[in-house]
């Protein structure tokens, strides 16, 4: 498993022994916006063997991925770890007919917590996961309120790191599909020569059929409140066309004028926001002091107002409860229905389908 992530890391003999402690719980110390890859191997004894991958790929790897992927690159130019994790995740996502879901975790989860939720989600969904870390530690020392507003600081100051980190998804995913778009342009173009609408068409039904990978990001919890931030620079890169299903589960971000910055992000498929009134996580952030800390995006049945967005309620279903992580463990496990929605929307389809729609608050209804 890769990991990217802005945090500190401490790669000294010392602490590479120690497995996932090198994650520091600060940002990095070149700065926030400093992105890292680190590849994971579970060994059998359960603990993970933690490799940082070298910045900047020599000439001969470039040239092998390049002849291998069959691509146009300037062999002159730096080509650094991201391209050679891309070429790595597209084969492997492609071969094992695998969806790749993109996880920005929430408020006080070490790398331990994030990990295991990361696999937890690859044996429950058909996905190959990317966890996003950003340095929320609970305020290390702190506690309580402080502890919460100190990852808050965190979240914000991760924007724009996370806006790097889907800006190069974009870009390496347009140049691993590229060759094989302009073959099914050209293909579609010859066979219905004199018909554009027919071989648009075709066209479309050529890519299906060849790629059913789908590119996914997954915000959990207060990772929401980071995604918010994401979207407030004019070019950024998450209001993008990058992902087939943007989902947004347990947002701890306010409910209040979410429309705002929700109703920036593109998706090719479906943007998701879901909902349960009873989340006790939610309900204990919404009573953090403070003027800005109004009723939660992912606790508050009100205000469903974003033309973009897909609203899924899943209060009262069974096994959901007052859950905060109701898209793993027991709540999935007890409910097939929860855990097909989630399924539906973590592998890039249509997850509403089967659900009751109420008019009365704009939402999908899971029973």
């Amino acid at each position: 498993m890769y990991i990217v992530t802005n945090r500190r890391i401490d790669m000294t003999k010392k602490h590479l022994k120690k497995g996932l402690e090198v994650f520091g719980s600060t940002p990095n110390e070149l700065g926030p916006n400093e992105l890292r890859i680190v590849r994971l191997n579970k060994r059998s004894t359960g603990k993970y063997r933690v490799e940082l991958l070298d910045d900047l790929l020599d000439d001969a790897k470039v040239k092998k991925l390049s002849d291998t992927h069959k691509l146009d690159l300037d062999l002159e130019s730096k080509w650094y770890a991201s391209f050679q994790v891309a070429c790595t995740l597209f084969s492997l996502a492609r071969r094992e007919k695998k969806h790749v879901l993109f996880y920005v975790h929430g408020y006080n989860n070490d790398v331990t917590d994030i990990i295991e939720t990361a696999e937890e989600l690859e044996l429950l969904y058909n996905v190959l996961v990317v966890p996003f870390s950003w340095p929320a530690n609970g305020g290390g020392a702190l506690s309580g309120t402080a502890a919460y507003l100190d990852d808050k600081q965190d979240a914000r100051t991760s924007a724009n790191a996370l806006n790097s980190f889907i800006r190069k998804i974009s870009y390496y995913h347009d140049m691993l599909t590229s060759r094989r778009r302009a073959e099914y342009l050209k293909k579609a173009s010859n066979k219905h020569k004199d018909n554009p609408a027919l071989a648009r068409e075709y066209f479309i039904k050529l890519q299906e059929k060849d790629c059913k990978t789908s590119l996914n990001l997954f915000c959990h919890s207060m990772g929401n409140y980071l995604l918010k931030y994401a979207l407030q620079p004019g070019n950024s890169a998450v209001a993008k066309l990058v992902f087939d299903n943007v989902a947004l589960v347990a947002a701890d971000a306010n409910n209040r004028d979410h429309v705002n910055w929700l109703g920036r992000v593109q998706a090719r498929n479906r943007v998701y926001v879901v909902i349960n009134e009873k989340d006790s996580a939610l309900k204990w952030s919404r009573r953090k002091p403070g003027k800005e800390q109004r009723p939660r995006l992912g606790h508050y049945l009100k205000g469903l107002l974003a033309d973009n967005t897909s609203y899924l309620n899943v209060t009262g279903a069974r096994g959901v409860g007052d859950e905060h992580s109701y898209f793993k463990g027991k709540p999935v496990e007890t409910n097939t229905r929860l855990a097909r929605l989630f399924r539906n929307i973590f592998e890039g389809s249509i997850a509403e389908t089967p659900l009751e729609y109420r008019a009365d608050i704009n939402a999908y209804q899971l029973k």
